[in-house]
């Protein structure tokens, strides 16, 4: 299976990771040698409730035997989406009402993009220095590395950068401004957050000049930060709110939300404005739906602080010098990218799943489902700490 993994799955870096997993549930993920491996990554965020949770398993089963496609996005009103467009809608500010819903997170920041662009007029996008929103073209235009983009250009025109969390450069918010695109967290960079109420000077400046906030919560959305959305922690309300990874579950999808009135410019002049077959498919709808509920519903949010203070309390160690982030998006910064690199490798010979961060090459992400356990946590805390004395010797 390895060898035609390598030979005919197009790859994105030389040296994957290469477990051949055989199963999944709750925490943990299973090899092929039947070997558990407790998961401190959650796909990158993504598995919110773990892995084949009950409740997203049975939402799926349930409308499999239902229907699957049945036509393009918008047209014929299938229950799934409906629910869960107003279910986000309930928990969310009233400026905030209206939800299209697409494949994937940088679909949806590809969607907000223009509908920005749409609904003002304006055509200039001031992005983050370090930003992540993802890799199609246009969201390639609003990552803030060069590093990552070089090959890629010519990409989308009219983007500046500004520094996150820096006042002064909130100047370059001018009338001339169709919107301002922000991680509420940034991911990328190393789970950078808003410090002085960087957001809310964002927001008004926006105001001043008439341009729209966007905040991405693709990652810390859903719960993650110990609130439905980051931008709760932080006085905050963006006009375009996209989110992604963990609102599926485990299943892909993305989503983009804004009023109604503004949502509209999307219908007519020209009518398709923005168009997809599969978004809101009604299995993936199916599972978000449920996802949302039990994040809701439980006390999985509150629980997230509580378990954030545990990785904290159990993660004090030499070779860490300090731990960024909010709830269970945290990240675990070493003094080098040696160091990380070694500790996410002897990791999984362990069993413990770690992963890395894009640009912030010393950090070791720590997200793992919201469903893990206090015993699970401290588990997988100790592999850390063990592995960090070994190389510190």
């Amino acid at each position: 299976m390895t060898s035609d993994f390598l030979d005919h799955q197009a790859q994105t870096t030389p040296h994957p990771l290469a477990m051949e997993v055989s199963h999944a549930e709750g925490c943990y993920v299973y090899d092929t040698n039947n070997k558990a491996y407790l998961d401190f990554v959650a796909g990158v965020s993504a598995c919110s409730l773990g892995h084949r949770h009950p409740k997203v398993v049975k939402a799926i089963k349930d409308q499999l035997d239902k229907y699957l496609h049945v036509m393009v996005y918008g047209e014929y009103i299938q229950e799934p989406a409906v629910q869960l467009t107003k279910l986000l809608a309930q928990h969310l500010p009233k400026s905030l009402d209206c939800t299209y819903l697409v494949n994937s997170g940088t679909e949806a920041i590809e969607g907000a993009l223009k509908l920005a662009r749409r609904a003002t007029g304006r055509s200039q996008i001031i992005a983050a220095h370090h930003a992540y929103h993802g890799n199609t073209t246009g969201a390639m235009s609003v990552m803030g590395y060069e590093e990552r983009k070089r090959a890629f250009r010519p990409l989308m025109p009219d983007v500046n950068f500004i520094t996150y969390n820096n006042k002064e450069d909130l100047n370059q918010i001018t009338p001339k401004t169709a919107a301002v695109i922000l991680e509420t967290i940034q991911g990328g960079a190393g789970f950078i957050e808003p410090l002085d109420n960087y957001l809310t000077k964002v927001r008004t400046r926006c105001d001043e000049v008439g341009a729209l906030l966007i905040l991405d919560e693709i990652q810390p959305g859903i719960g993650r930060t110990g609130k439905l959305f980051g931008f709760e922690h932080y006085n905050c309300i963006p006009d375009i709110l996209v989110t992604g990874k963990g609102l599926g579950g485990g299943m892909p999808i993305g989503a983009f939300t804004s009023s109604k009135a503004m949502m509209h410019t999307l219908q007519d002049f020209p009518k398709l404005g923005h168009i997809t077959t599969f978004g809101g498919h009604p299995v993936i709808a199916a599972a978000a739906l449920a996802t949302v509920k039990e994040v809701t519903e439980s006390d999985l949010m509150a629980e997230a602080l509580e378990k954030e203070q545990l990785f904290r309390k159990h993660l004090k160690h030499p070779l860490i010098t300090e731990i960024r982030g909010r709830g269970l998006m945290l990240a675990a910064i070493t003094p080098s990218a040696e160091i990380a690199n070694q500790l996410i490798l002897k990791a999984q010979n362990r069993g413990l799943i770690l992963f890395w961060l894009l640009f912030e090459s010393k950090a070791i992400r720590l997200t793992p489902p919201l469903t893990i356990t206090k015993d699970e946590i401290v588990e997988g805390c100790q592999v850390i700490v063990s592995i960090l004395d070994e190389i510190s010797l």
